[in-house]
């Protein structure tokens, strides 16, 4: 049973998942079970897996099918999988996209190749790989430069809503760009351009000012998704100002997650602190927390603790 595609009107959170592994390095699927479970009692509209977060390029290509299938079933259609196929390699990226499609992906999460430099090098290489999947494959672009070294400009990303309608989604992660979103939106809202969903990333860390920017919810892997779904419900309920505040309570926590590299390993220890997952372990080459990280986690999460208790 496969869930509802993505599409240019998608909103809400599609929560980024980690790959959960075992002390020794293995998968291990009952924490990824868990780990589903957890996510669907939080609300989430959706599940992004094989992404960053997912530590996807560690993972051998069996794994990484074995994951896909593992989670498809596990959720069996109750909400959309979205699932990351970016790849060095087109043809590579062609054939694991098709069979997460045959095997019910709600449609995929692709970056583009790093170190692009032009705007007709960036249209030049999706050209290929949207050609290549055809129309009826949802795309979200997964625009972030902080790691592919690739900019996408507004223009280029225009004129590739403009010629592939399986272009669907931008997940937006250029920090800051919110003045790009706002260029994207005034755009479409005066009729000069398809409209596109717009999902956020970088933990959320901007995310009310992105909803106020006109983004449509959150792409990302903070490990409060409760704290993403609220806000979100909140602010397209029309209550803007308590969507700020229930922000404003978990911005300490967000905010030390969010660091660059590390912040692998914080949310994956939350998981685990939180007792989603069995094991915080990121593979090699990956950050790993000292002592005194594990120190600041600590004194972290117990003062979210109390600000949430006296809510």
């Amino acid at each position: 049973m496969a869930a509802e595609k993505i599409n240019e009107r998608t909103r809400g959170v599609y929560i980024i998942s980690p790959t959960p592994f075992t002390e020794t390095g293995e998968i291990d699927f009952a924490s990824t079970d868990s780990l589903i479970d957890f996510y669907l009692e939080a609300g989430v509209t959706g599940i992004t897996i094989l992404g960053v977060l997912g530590e996807a390029p560690k993972l051998a290509p069996t794994e990484a099918r074995a994951f896909l299938e593992h989670v498809m079933k596990r959720i069996d259609g109750r909400r959309p999988i979205v699932v990351g196929a970016s790849n060095p390699g087109t043809d590579n990226l062609v054939r694991f996209a098709r069979e997460a499609m045959d095997l019910g992906a709600a449609g995929l999460m692709i970056a583009p190749q790093p170190g692009l430099k032009t705007d007709d090098q960036v249209f030049g290489y999706w050209a290929e790989v949207l050609t290549r999947l055809g129309p009826d494959v949802p795309v979200c672009y997964q625009d972030y430069p902080q790691t592919t070294n690739t900019v996408s400009s507004v223009a280029v990303l225009h004129r590739l809503i403009d010629a592939f309608p399986n272009f669907v989604m931008l997940k937006h992660e250029e920090a800051s760009g919110l003045p790009k979103i706002t260029r994207m939106r005034e755009r479409s809202d005066k009729g000069e351009g398809r409209r596109v969903s717009i999902l956020v990333g970088n933990g959320g860390l901007y995310l009310p000012q992105e909803l106020r920017r006109g983004a449509d919810g959150a792409m990302t892997g903070f490990a409060y998704p409760e704290m993403l779904v609220e806000v979100c419900a909140k602010f397209h309920a029309g209550d803007v100002e308590g969507a700020e505040d229930l922000f404003d309570i978990y911005l300490p926590i967000l905010r030390h997650e969010q660091q660059m590299g590390f912040g692998l390993a914080v949310r994956k220890d939350v998981l685990r602190r939180r007792g989603i997952i069995a094991c915080s372990n990121t593979r090699h080459p990956g950050p790993k927390l000292t002592a005194r990280d594990h120190q600041e986690l600590d004194e972290l999460m117990a003062r979210l603790g109390a600000k949430l208790h006296g809510r």
